[in-house]
């Protein structure tokens, strides 16, 4: 095997969460993006790691992989993509958004046994580790209600001036929708850079997401992480909905 196909893989040692990842550049070509096995989901590796334009995905079954794939699917918040539909549903007043009210629900929620696939990707560690930058005030989630049901969400990783998005989950027609479409109009009027949602697929390209080269995102990414954050999570009037139908 000759280039990137022969590099091996860095291994992370447990004992240390604040060592530094290796160049995302030198990531496996096959799988993509693959570049380090083992370590933690400490909240010091998740931001050492996040800074670095690196992500964990793994099954229960395997060891922390760490991933920066090439291209890196992007968002410019601002920019998504409204069908009809979307946009009829954005003005009703049955639904209301929030940020951070539900986080744990959320996350158990994006965790779920999806239909026609057995078991979760989201393990408990998993769980554990972004409801630990949740406190820390670096993970935040959106939550679409109707009634005082929570039927749509998402959540992710905020540093600086860009959102690394997760996962989201919809328990009503395009309530997920909805929750990306709040989150990308309030993170335009805070400014944001780019809204990170890691790997490219026909969904998110109908939605209005781009492909951004790995050397490109990681430039993008050194400039977003200047930017100010905002000072507290919170939709404006605007974006946020009615709030007659918040749980109580």
């Amino acid at each position: 095997m000759t280039g990137r196909h022969a590099i091996r893989l860095h291994w992370l040692d447990p004992r240390d969460p604040a060592q530094p990842f290796p160049d995302p550049e030198s990531a496996l070509i096959e799988p993509d993006g693959l570049l380090a096995v083992g370590g933690d989901l400490t909240a010091t590796r998740l931001l050492n790691a996040y800074r670095s334009g690196v992500f964990p995905w793994f099954n229960p079954d395997e060891p922390v992989l760490w991933w920066s794939p090439n291209p890196r699917c992007v968002f410019l918040p601002g920019q998504l993509h409204v069908s009809r539909s979307l946009a009829k549903r954005h003005k009703q007043a049955r639904y209301a958004v929030t940020f951070d009210q539900a986080f744990d629900e959320v996350i158990r929620a994006c965790g779920g046994p999806r239909r026609g696939a057995r078991g979760t990707w989201l393990s408990a560690e998993m769980r554990a580790g972004y409801s630990a930058l949740y406190h820390l005030g670096h993970a935040h989630s959106v939550e679409v209600w109707v009634q005082g049901q929570l039927v749509g969400g998402l959540y992710g990783v905020a540093l600086g001036g860009i959102f690394f998005g997760e996962s989201m989950f919809s328990q009503a027609t395009d309530a997920s929708k909805l929750a990306l479409l709040h989150l990308s109009q309030q993170l335009a009027e805070w400014k944001f850079a780019l809204i990170d949602c890691q790997v490219v697929s026909p969904h998110l390209s109908s939605l209005g997401a781009s492909s951004m080269p790995r050397t490109g995102f990681l430039q993008e990414l050194k400039a977003a992480l200047a930017l100010p954050a905002p000072v507290r999570w919170k939709f404006s009037p605007q974006w946020a909905g009615t709030q007659a139908h918040l749980p109580q």
